[in-house]
């Protein structure tokens, strides 16, 4: 497994940092151009705040990475992109663009999801390795097999005693369904990198109507979390809003067999219905990803227990 060592917003890290109870955050990219592929599913960045606070000041777990427009991310993440307002965040990102703001302009920026991120206090900060170069401007890898990047991860460890997290105890291991590539289907993910990666499971598409306006789909819950279900990739769905509100309260459902289901209850109730009648019996749009794809189970579960047949 490797790390990343990732130049970090000085403001966007002590913002966070003061924060408590943070379950993942996003560690925006201003540009949005540029893919990330430094690291695999469950592997650590640390935070190597800019210079001169040439340290490693806190870290979190790697789970996705996207673009998005910036309101989107606003709306996904709120405050944990490390600002206190929407505005705030744009004028960061502004920032580093180096562009004149523009509020009519909803353009899209990176969007680097981790899970359990950690701060250090300040007297528990790192020095920041050797050989990163105060020039560098994003960020260097490491081996964690290494022997530089062990000693790097063992440096951390000792700071902030993450000896309870599975990749901390096994750098390149496997902790069942939590990590790897095969398990993203199953892995556990929190509110955030839910929406975004069943958004791009999806392929930014309503998996029954085919809408593809991305400002109206929403990440859905087969089964709620209120009811027992988890943020994961097999749980969920991706719907055009109105869609998504008829699916949670039960007048459209999806057979086992991926085909839409309709309620005549929408007629009974509402004298309506007619834009969605039309789509029983479809088959819907699934992710490519066998491991992506809703499970059966609660499909079942939401026909049998939602869905007002």
């Amino acid at each position: 497994m490797r790390a990343f060592v990732a130049v970090t917003d000085n403001d966007w890290f002590r913002f966070l940092s003061a924060q408590g109870g943070l379950d993942e955050v996003n560690f925006w990219q201003p540009g949005g151009g540029r893919d990330f592929r430094a690291l695999t599913l469950g592997a650590p960045l640390l935070f190597k705040l800019h210079w001169p606070e040439h340290f490693i000041a806190g870290g979190g777990f790697f789970a996705s990475f996207t673009r998005l427009p910036a309101s989107i991310v606003w709306d996904t993440f709120g405050q944990k992109n490390g600002a206190a307002t929407y505005a705030q965040m744009r004028a960061r990102i502004e920032h580093y663009r180096r562009v004149q703001p523009n509020p009519r302009e909803d353009y899209e920026i990176g969007c680097i999801v981790l899970q359990d991120p950690f701060f250090l206090p300040r007297h528990r900060w790192l020095p920041a390795p050797a050989d990163f170069s105060k020039n560098v401007v994003v960020g260097k890898g490491y081996d964690l097999t290494s022997a530089e990047g062990r000693e790097l991860w063992d440096r951390v460890l000792a700071a902030r005693a993450l000896t309870a997290h599975a990749v901390a105890e096994r750098p390149g291991g496997i902790d069942g369904p939590m990590y790897g590539e095969g398990q993203r289907g199953r892995i556990r993910l929190r509110q955030g990198a839910f929406r975004v990666m069943v958004t791009d499971a999806y392929q930014r598409r309503c998996a029954i109507s085919g809408e593809k306006a991305l400002p109206v789909l929403q990440a859905a819950h087969i089964r709620p979390v209120a009811e027992g279900g988890q943020h994961r990739l097999d749980n969920g769905l991706l719907l055009r809003s109105d869609i998504h509100t008829l699916f949670d309260r039960g007048y459209i459902s999806v057979t086992p067999e991926r085909k839409v289901l309709v309620s005549k209850k929408l007629k009974d109730d509402f004298d309506n219905g007619e834009p969605y009648l039309p789509l029983a019996g479809n088959k819907i749009h699934v992710p490519s990803n066998e491991a992506e794809q809703p499970a059966k189970e609660f499909l079942e579960w939401h026909v049998d227990t939602v869905y007002r047949g």
